[in-house]
């Protein structure tokens, strides 16, 4: 059940009251945090940043893996009204540094270490006048908290009632056709209302075991993750870093009933060795989406795997993460072919190019409506106007058809975009970057074909006079400069790149 007011200190009030002593956070390494010690570790953070004069409207970043601190950090700048900005692990400094400063952010949350990033050198240099501090969650962070033992409760108190459910909580940035990442504003309200919606919709309920596989930076950890967890009195074992063999060692031994994730964690847990020997027997329900999902991987996971509901989802950044979702019963056919019918107060509509509606069963752009739509872009109304109409129709750019029973399907995707290992990979951002390469005069992205990954960026390029086109080297760069999500797999060199009438690039005929 919702708290009656829907935001986030409201919501993390209820669930310390409702299930204190209950494990809400179960650690990689074995320690634990109850929903009781999750609240007081939230209202540490929220003392720590009034103390330097954190105020509603401030913002801060988390730049780290999944962990009890990560969400400890977030859930205490939000409750009192800081908004959140999550930055993807794979980010790179210069990726990093543009939505930092395109933010605002005073506080970035990081760690020291991460697969052998050190974020904050990443920084070193950059122009970010507003930035204060860099907390790291795993050095110092205690010694960072004390900062804020004189604000008492009562300050707290009325700090987090102060809060609005139609308050900003987070920006989420997400890139687009354009290739410049635009800052996608939900509320409060909008992202309980939402996830409430989810997880009635797919049945996540009170007691159960839930490994986070998905980033906490994006919605699926984020908000389908440990805010889902929050409203439904679930435990959460978030991993830091996805290993197929790991994840069947933690599902066997803390008895794990839910794991969401991209169709790519499935595959790898079913072609893991270590499959043949793991009890995973506890595993009752799984969510997958942000890709085509063959009805083979649907049936694998429901018989090899033995997970009893396999469900799909659909959603994007916009939507607040979620718009529609399969139901537990549903055959492995119609959840492999299908993302749902929309969740409970949203509408949608599918048009023809001149924005008309189209007939039962023909396929149409998919336009979705209702509570959970984006607030707008930040600092951005030309293209928050673009996206969402007079009437508050969201324009996804993907699409679709629905059947008779409501269920939509995604038939193609938004124009350019491509989706390798569950990430969204927009060409104009990559190309933006690549044009940044000496050697490089035009080029085109497209996705292609991989059997693990979904699909795979290929450049195709027209090199400037006296380039070497050296492949290797070319993509080395590439995994320097950007994202290893983002970065081209294989590259090609052209005379010139295929044009229409218009001068824009036919991609097609570069898949």
């Amino acid at each position: 059940m919702l708290p009656n007011t829907l935001t986030m200190g409201a919501l993390i009030d209820e669930a310390a009251a409702r299930w204190p002593d209950t494990v809400f956070l179960h650690e990689e390494d074995g320690r634990t945090i109850s929903f009781a010690a999750f609240r007081d570790g939230a209202r540490r953070v929220s003392r720590a940043l009034i103390a330097r004069g954190g105020a509603p409207g401030h913002r801060i970043a988390i730049w780290a893996p999944n962990s009890a601190g990560w969400a400890i950090a977030a859930a205490g700048a939000v409750q009192i009204g800081v908004q959140l900005i999550p930055l993807n692990t794979r980010f790179k400094g210069a990726e990093a540094a543009d939505i930092l400063a395109r933010g605002g952010v005073r506080w970035l949350f990081s760690v020291r270490d991460f697969l052998g990033f050190d974020y904050a050198a990443m920084l070193a240099g950059r122009d970010l006048p507003l930035l204060e501090e860099i907390v790291f969650l795993d050095d110092g962070f205690d010694a960072w908290l004390a900062a804020g033992e004189a604000i008492d409760d009562a300050a707290i108190d009325a700090r987090i009632a102060a809060v609005a459910p139609d308050d900003v909580a987070d920006v989420l940035f997400t890139s687009g056709t354009t290739g410049r990442p635009k800052g996608a504003m939900s509320s409060h309200m909008q992202n309980l209302r939402t996830f409430q919606a989810w997880s009635d919709a797919v049945g996540l309920r009170e007691g159960d075991r839930y490994l986070v596989v998905n980033p906490f930076f994006h919605t699926f950890g984020y908000k389908a993750g440990w805010i889902a967890a929050l409203l439904q009195g679930a435990t959460v074992y978030p991993m830091a870093m996805f290993d197929a063999a790991s994840a069947l060692r933690r599902i066997a031994a803390a008895r794990i009933s839910v794991l969401p994730g991209p169709p790519t964690i499935f595959q790898s847990l079913l072609d893991a060795p270590e499959r043949a020997t793991a009890d995973i027997s506890s595993l009752r329900l799984s969510v997958t989406g942000a890709a085509s999902v063959p009805p083979v991987l649907i049936r694998r996971m429901r018989e090899d795997l033995g997970i009893d509901d396999v469900l799909t989802a659909y959603g994007l950044t916009e939507s607040c993460g979620c718009v529609s979702a399969t139901k537990a019963g549903d055959p492995a056919e119609l959840v492999a072919a299908s993302c749902g019918t929309p969740i409970p107060g949203v509408e949608v509509r599918l048009v023809d190019p001149e924005g008309s509606d189209v007939a039962a069963g023909e396929a149409g752009e998919l336009l979705v409506r209702g509570f959970n739509v984006m607030k707008g872009y930040l600092d951005d109304p030309a293209a928050t106007a673009e996206a969402i109409d007079a009437e508050g129709w969201l324009r996804t750019g993907d699409i679709a058809t629905q059947d008779a029973r409501g269920y939509l399907k995604i038939t193609d995707r938004a124009k350019d975009m491509f989706i390798c290992g569950g990430f969204n990979c927009y060409p104009a951002e990559i190309e933006a970057r690549i044009l940044e390469h000496p050697e490089v005069a035009r080029v085109a992205v497209v996705g292609r074909p991989h059997e693990r990954l979904g699909e795979v960026g290929h450049a195709v390029i027209v090199a400037k006079p006296g380039a070497a086109q050296d492949a290797a080297a070319f993509l080395a760069w590439c995994r320097d400069e950007m994202a290893n999500y983002k970065a081209p797999r294989t590259v090609e060199w052209v005379a010139e790149l295929p044009l229409n009438a218009a001068g824009k690039v036919q991609r097609f005929m570069l898949k």
